[in-house]
């Protein structure tokens, strides 16, 4: 089995019903709802749990117990060069968000987790997109490194073209936008926040549609950027002030004298 855990949607007529229902909860940001309904004493069942609770430290600050203690099961249960490469792609995931945030600076633990996942992952498999996915943001985020994040962020979006891995690949068009919007690229990035919020509804994942639709906002003229950034508020309102880095994005200009 690869290890994604940006992979499934949940959607596919005929898929198992426990997955299609972990789809559905974390895409509403019910993450520990979801991770509840995974075995905890399978490799895979355990680093999928991991994989919810880590995305939700990173769209909720909180819950860092729960993943470390998530991560640790994970570790000790995978036995395979993938198992464990999966499972120290999520440390490192989780080590960057705590850094990201600001809890902990974990950005050595956390280039180390990913060296040594890039080791065991091999070129070709599924869970390889993910975790030069990660590699990027560590480079855009921590290192600031534009150029070698663009180079991660492509070798991402490659792989899950290849895998037909569509949340993956919202993740990699919306970031690779991102890149191209600070570069004065806005044609090059509408065109690549367009894609990723196409998909992210397509799919249904709800908790990174409001992203999606802020970041697209910021390639509009009015009055179309105020109504994408009015419904993401109408959407980080409906899940509850999730994810909670966005309200500096959809804050109202200030008010002038």
């Amino acid at each position: 089995m690869a290890y994604s855990a940006m992979s499934g949607t949940g959607t596919t007529s005929g898929e198992d019903p426990v997955q299609t229902a972990v789809w559905r909860l974390r895409s509403r940001a019910c993450w520990a709802d979801a991770a509840a309904l995974l075995p905890t004493d399978t490799a895979a069942g355990s680093i999928q749990r991991v994989g919810l609770l880590v995305e939700r430290c990173m769209y909720t600050e909180q819950g860092w117990q729960d993943a470390e203690d998530a991560l640790r099961t994970a570790e000790a249960l995978a036995h395979s060069d993938e198992e464990r490469g999966a499972a120290a792609c999520e440390r490192g995931q989780l080590a960057y968000a705590a850094t990201l945030h600001g809890v902990r600076d974990r950005v050595d633990e956390a280039r180390a987790a990913l060296g040594r996942a890039a080791a065991l992952i091999p070129p070709d498999a599924v869970g390889r997109g993910l975790l030069d996915f990660r590699r990027g943001l560590i480079a855009e985020n921590i290192a600031h490194s534009p150029q070698a994040a663009r180079a991660a962020y492509r070798r991402a979006h490659t792989a899950a073209a290849a895998h037909s891995d569509s949340l993956l690949l919202s993740f990699t068009w919306r970031h690779l936008a991102g890149l191209a919007l600070r570069e004065g690229e806005l044609a090059e990035a509408r065109h690549g926040f367009a894609e990723s919020l196409r998909i992210r509804e397509e799919l249904g994942y709800l908790v990174g549609t409001a992203p999606a639709l802020a970041s697209l906002a910021d390639t509009e003229t009015e009055p179309e950027a105020s109504r994408l950034r009015e419904e993401a508020r109408r959407l980080f309102r409906l899940l509850g002030g999730v994810p909670t880095w966005l309200a500096r994005q959809l804050a109202p200009p200030a008010a002038t004298a």
